[in-house]
């Protein structure tokens, strides 16, 4: 991929290609990075590896039509319908193998983990014999969503979880978002703290305090907004991390093979067709307040519109916009990806979608 002279993006290693994994909880921010990325390359030949929880894509059809000049299809590789840490063998090392055997092969890789994926067992798998000697992982990028933290969205509720035990001796300690978020941070190299410009500084300095409570080590953490940050913060960090794996703990195991998303739903639904931005945003607002939804995304088309409309939320935070046109042979139908705890009110969502 090609675009235009900016920031330069780092070394470029003789006898491995890097690639930077980029981490982080739903709706953090992880696509517009990317975005940013690309749109920064300084000529350099990036591609891009992104894998999304459910059967509906969107943050790589999202790439795809980003209108970046130098930007192809092959160069945004798409990796669909489950978790990338669970799914190495499978799906991303036949992947990575593809994009490095190209007669053109790309010299830098930027890999998009889903918001639900450890990061961990993706850097181990740079470690396999397939790969090893052909690629290095540059750096692990973890997005956080400065409001969610300031929210308190993956904090334990101290008093909730002692009701519980309480009422239960046999309850542990299980609160899935705050464990995903943990691992996402503590195998970082370096954490972004996305959408900045919606805390205030008091605001930001209590979620700095709180991801550093969590962190074994120093890492360092950059605020940034709308995912724009110096691209040679990012690129270039040379961290070889599949070497560093001892120094990357997480909740999982050392093998990560006990990683499963039991606690997680996706459902890709119909959106309603014929409805105004205004108005599909705001039944998609209140869809984002059935119990349990974590996140929403999704896209269709407005009457008398030529452009495809792009609706998201995370929490109760719901925008939208166009984001390209449609095209010639492309069915104008409206989906929405709905990401949740496991058992999320499903008729709640459907019934606000229909304006019930």
């Amino acid at each position: 991929m090609n675009a235009p002279q900016t920031a330069n993006l780092g070394k470029t290693s003789l006898s491995k290609t890097p690639c930077t994994i980029i981490t982080g909880f739903l709706g953090a921010g992880k696509t517009t990075l990317v975005r940013h990325l690309l749109e920064n390359a300084q000529g350099k030949k990036l591609a891009v590896l992104v894998n999304e929880f459910g059967d509906l894509g969107f943050d790589g059809e999202f790439l795809k039509g980003c209108g970046i000049a130098g930007c192809s299809d092959e160069d945004v590789v798409e990796l669909p319908n489950g978790c990338i840490c669970c799914t190495v063998a499978d799906d991303f090392v036949p992947a990575l193998e593809k994009l490095l055997n190209r007669p053109n092969p790309p010299e830098h890789i930027l890999i998009e983990t889903s918001g639900l994926a450890l990061p961990k067992p993706l850097v181990t798998a740079f470690n396999w014999p397939a790969i090893r000697s052909r690629v290095t992982v540059d750096g692990v990028i973890a997005v956080v969503d400065g409001p969610a933290v300031a929210e308190g969205q993956f904090a334990d509720d101290p008093e909730a979880l002692a009701a519980q035990k309480a009422a239960d001796a046999s309850v542990e300690h299980d609160n899935p978002l705050e464990e995903v978020f943990e691992d996402q941070i503590l195998c970082a190299d370096l954490i972004l703290l996305n959408k900045s410009d919606l805390v205030d500084e008091a605001g930001r300095a209590r979620v700095k305090a709180e991801i550093a409570e969590h962190l074994p080590k120093a890492i360092k953490i950059v605020e940034t907004a709308h995912g724009k940050v110096e691209p040679a913060l990012i690129v270039g960090l040379g961290a070889a991390a599949e070497s560093d794996l001892a120094a990357r703990p997480s909740h999982h195991g050392e093998g990560e093979h006990d990683h499963d998303h039991d606690d997680f739903d996706s459902v890709a639904v119909p959106l309603p067709a014929g409805l105004t931005p205004e108005e599909l945003t705001a039944r998609v607002a209140k869809a984002a307040e059935a119990e349990g939804v974590l996140r929403l995304k999704g896209f269709t088309a407005v009457p008398g519109k030529p452009m495809r409309l792009v609706v998201q939320g995370v929490g109760r935070r719901v925008g939208h916009h166009f984001d390209r046109a449609w095209g010639a042979d492309e069915a104008r139908e409206g989906r929405l990806t709905v990401i949740g705890l496991k058992g999320f009110d499903l008729k709640a969502v459907e019934a606000a979608l229909a304006g019930a």
